[in-house]
């Protein structure tokens, strides 16, 4: 157990000496000039040396809690004084140690017992003169100091470079914004600081000259204690910037900090602080200010467009973030066997609350993005509301014609619920032209040119959204396997993958059961769909496979599965489509392939899009009702 040090004590560590009584923290005998706040700092961690003291408990120690402050700058700031005040580096401490993402840590040794100290007239203990020597020493130093220091100055023989390289450590082409909290308990805050961190992602990702990790990759690392140059090594980026936001009322406090990964130093620091209504106003001055700190080129188009703000309703936002809660709670993965949505998800709540959001500020594009969101919600007709989907997308557009979601989501749209393949070509350009920078755009673009047979084109976009976002695996498709399945990986491998990974999700694990039926092992399959049924609480289904292997082993159990979902289609409309339909071609039983795929195109079902390239439907191309099938939903043949 690591020794507890009391106020009571004068406590020696180093050269140094902290009374804590008079509230001095002395060198060699000489105060040194310290401020409050890194004083304290400087207590607390002395108290138990060795141990790791929280941010949190430094937060509850010495900023009060019932004040509107700016923790982290001021933790920070705090922490540097008192480094500098000690000669002491963030790099090689010798004294305080940084815990990333956790707190600080004292590491010094500490001298309890004072051995060496001298009692003053008033009973306090102080040092001892230093000896004469310790001076002709430091004498020397700063002379030897002196001498390297006119070297370095002059970059004697490239000394300094060497040394000190100035660029090349700290040279910063990517970033990577990981989510920034909110100090809040409210979940409504949550989704504030959410939307706040991807909209500054999406401010950064504009400017051509920086890489920037996309979303969906960074929002990994929400609650992860990995440190930050382990972060950078993961996603393969220069710089990390992070933060906090705290809303109180119609007011929002930004803090940020911008760290230069690999070597986990702090290059800058800052807090905003604004009305609500100038959000969008407060993420582009922050993406100004990174920029300005990694001396980053900005084209005059970017600046612009980094100037080009609106107000922000609040009212507007507030039913907004509202709508976001029902949405994202519903379960989607709940399409793919047609269960009931969440407990406590109500999708048409979330319609309710974006009405009003448009209805209190008509120009709010987040709110058109999201009625295209609720189109895969469970619990609302997609056919009946895709006409509001594809209205609202068209507002977003008319709002801002930049904004890349908007051509995102129009270009998913036209393409699976339209089948306008040559529309949604156009509108994957556009992002592209937009933002050649974002991986997401290239991956999507991707996906989209496998999907109509170009997989020369197709690998080549790939390859460029891989190199955008190496950390994101953008060669796993859902079509394609679990995972991070790579061509001639082995079925053993594959289920290795979901079992360590992914055990627990019904999505993938309906995915692998499928591969081994394409494949004719149906013992496995099976296996795998009793698991994925039950996930998804099909448990009238698992009943059927069971009984069905045990009499007439896996092949008749699948059978009788189908024969079972046939009944249940009758009365009810929430039976999976394609689940039918793959399950019957990898049966052999065409008919009813091609029935269920007749249901799917009606629906506007996501797995007509790869009606291509899913190996699934190996077994139906040399049929001609498949050409039609293609025809039909505007593929080539």
């Amino acid at each position: 157990m690591a020794e507890v040090v009391t106020s009571r004590e004068v406590i020696r560590f180093g050269v140094f000496e902290l009374d804590v009584c008079a509230g001095e923290l002395r060198k060699q005998g000489v105060k040194v000039k310290l401020q409050d706040q890194p004083f304290q700092i400087l207590q607390i961690l002395l108290e138990r040396p060795g141990e790791v003291i929280t941010r949190e408990d430094l937060q509850k120690r010495i900023w009060p809690a019932d004040t509107f402050v700016d923790f982290d700058h001021g933790l920070y700031n705090a922490v540097k004084r008192l480094r500098e005040a000690m000669g002491d580096t963030a790099d090689t401490p010798r004294y305080v140690e940084t815990i990333p993402r956790k707190g600080y840590r004292f590491i010094g040794t500490v001298n309890g017992n004072r051995r060496g100290a001298l009692p003053s007239k008033s009973g306090e203990r102080i040092a001892p003169s230093p000896p004469r020597r310790v001076y002709y020493a430091a004498l020397g130093a700063l002379a030897l100091l002196a001498i390297v220091g006119s070297l370095v100055g002059f970059n004697a023989g490239g000394l300094r470079d060497r040394f000190w390289p100035r660029s090349a450590t700290l040279q910063i082409k990517s970033l990577a914004v990981l989510p920034f909290p909110s100090l809040s308990s409210e979940t409504r805050e949550a989704y504030f600081a959410e939307g706040f961190t991807d909209a500054l992602i999406t401010a950064l990702a504009r400017i051509g000259a920086l890489r920037v990790v996309s979303r969906t990759t960074a929002v990994r690392y929400r609650d992860s204690s990995k440190s930050l140059p382990q972060i950078a090594r993961e996603l393969h980026v220069d710089g990390i910037v992070e933060g906090t936001v705290q809303r109180s009322g119609n007011r929002v406090r930004i803090t940020v900090q911008l760290v230069h990964g690999p070597t986990d130093q702090h290059l800058w620091a800052d807090s905003f602080e604004a009305d609500v209504q100038d959000e969008l106003a407060l993420e582009n001055t922050i993406a100004t200010r990174i920029a300005n700190q990694i001396q980053t080129q900005v084209t005059p188009e970017e600046r612009a467009h980094l100037t080009k703000v609106r107000p922000v309703n609040p009212k507007a936002l507030d039913a907004y973030l509202e709508a976001r809660f029902h949405l994202d709670q519903a379960d989607k993965l709940a399409l793919y066997f047609g269960k009931e949505p969440a407990l406590n998800a109500e999708p048409g709540k979330a319609v309710g609350y974006l009405d009003r959001a448009i209805q209190e500020d008509p120009n709010y594009v987040p709110a058109y993005l999201a009625y295209f969101e609720a189109l895969d919600a469970p619990g609302i007709s997609h056919l009946a509301f895709l006409p509001r989907a594809r209205s609202a997308l068209q507002k977003a557009l008319e709002v801002d014609e930049t904004n890349v979601r908007a051509h995102l989501a129009r270009a998913s749209l036209l393409m699976q619920y339209e089948y306008d393949w040559a529309g949604a070509e156009k509108e994957y350009k556009r992002t592209i032209q937009l933002n050649p920078n974002s991986a997401d755009a290239h991956g999507d673009y991707a996906e989209y040119l496998d999907n109509v047979g170009r997989h020369d084109e197709g690998s080549k976009e790939r390859e460029l959204a891989q190199s955008l976002d190496p950390a994101h695996d953008h060669y796993a498709s859902c079509c394609d396997g679990p995972v991070t399945i790579r061509t001639g990986m082995s079925l053993e491998r594959e289920r290795q993958i979901v079992d360590e990974k992914a055990a627990d999700d019904p999505f993938l694990t309906g995915a692998l059961a499928k591969e081994y039926a394409i494949a004719g092992r149906y013992k496995e399959s099976v296996e795998l769909y009793e698991r994925c049924l039950s996930l998804y609480g099909w448990h009238d289904f698992v009943r059927v496979l069971k009984r069905a292997n045990a009499q007439g082993g896996p092949r008749f159990a699948l059978e009788e599965w189908m024969k079972a979902a046939e009944e249940y289609s009758k009365n009810h409309a929430d039976l999976p489509v394609f689940a039918m339909a793959f399950t019957y071609a990898s049966l052999g039983n065409k008919d009813r392939a091609f029935a269920w795929l007749d249901k799917a195109v009606a629906q506007r079902h996501w797995c007509i899009t790869y009606l291509k390239r899913d190996n699934v439907w190996d077994p139906l191309r040399s049929d001609p009702r498949f050409k039609d099938l293609l025809r039909r939903v505007g593929l080539p043949s």
